[in-house]
């Protein structure tokens, strides 16, 4: 049941979607890879639309280079473990929310274990061998993966859902070389952005997802534009559909 401070807090999106869907939302349990450049947007914004439970995995401290993008802490954050600043932000943001925050680095050994019974994860990271473990394991539990990537003015974002789409492998078969991207704000605030929607409307079952579809922003352009992608009947993680597809890939 919704108390009457969450009808207060909620009222003009209960406009859209009623008590029922505001219901669903508390009722849901997110995953959010990283509380860094994109998971600050990310997770912010659940937090605001009333998510019941977000789980936040990060392992670094805040650095002062953080803070052009990394909107979840401040100056004074810095030497902070990230998931400490990012759990005192988003429960004063939101006290009717339950935030966990977990120290780890993912791995291959814990990955299952920190997902745990989420209703599905949002890839916040920013390497390729993260990324692949989160998509590994949406695949095996069966729950969607929320892709969201960036580099300088420019991102890519997609939805990902077991059984249905393709899964991130098929999209990206080999992993770009390591490098320190550059980053402006405002990009991991876009595609954050779409994320946080993505997760909203499937939650809801609202709405299109961006599903089969790669979401690709041109900050330079002020420009969207979208790709078909197909899933690849030879990948090693899903292993059936008709097609794969290699395209630039943003770290």
């Amino acid at each position: 049941m919704l108390s009457e401070r969450e009808r207060e807090r909620y009222k003009r999106q209960i406009l859209l979607f009623g008590e029922d869907g505001q219901k669903k939302l508390k009722n849901a349990h997110i995953f959010i890879a990283g509380a860094g450049g994109l998971g600050s947007p990310v997770s912010l914004y659940l937090a605001v639309a009333g998510i019941g439970t977000l789980t936040i995995v990060d392992k670094d401290v805040v650095d002062l280079s953080n803070l052009n993008r990394q909107i979840l802490h401040g100056e004074r954050d810095i030497g902070k473990k990230k998931t400490v600043s990012a759990g005192e932000t988003l429960r004063d943001i939101n006290p009717d929310i339950i935030v966990n925050v977990i120290d780890s680095t993912i791995d291959e050994a814990n990955v299952a274990h920190l997902v745990g019974s989420a209703d599905g994860i949002v890839d916040a990271m920013d390497n390729y061998p993260t990324r692949y473990l989160l998509n590994e394991t949406a695949q095996k539990k069966k729950i969607p993966l929320f892709h969201g990537a960036v580099r300088g003015l420019y991102g890519q974002a997609t939805t990902i859902i077991p059984g249905k789409t393709p899964c991130f492998r098929c999209i990206f078969p080999k992993a770009p070389p390591k490098e320190v991207f550059p980053v402006v704000g405002v990009t991991p605030g876009i595609i954050g952005t779409v994320q946080a929607n993505e997760v909203i409307k499937y939650l809801l079952h609202e709405g299109t997802l961006l599903t089969n579809r790669l979401f690709i922003w041109d900050g330079m352009e002020s420009r969207a534009e979208e790709l078909c992608i197909e899933r690849n009947p030879a990948c090693p993680v899903c292993g059936s559909g008709k097609g794969s597809l290699e395209n630039k890939r943003i770290p």
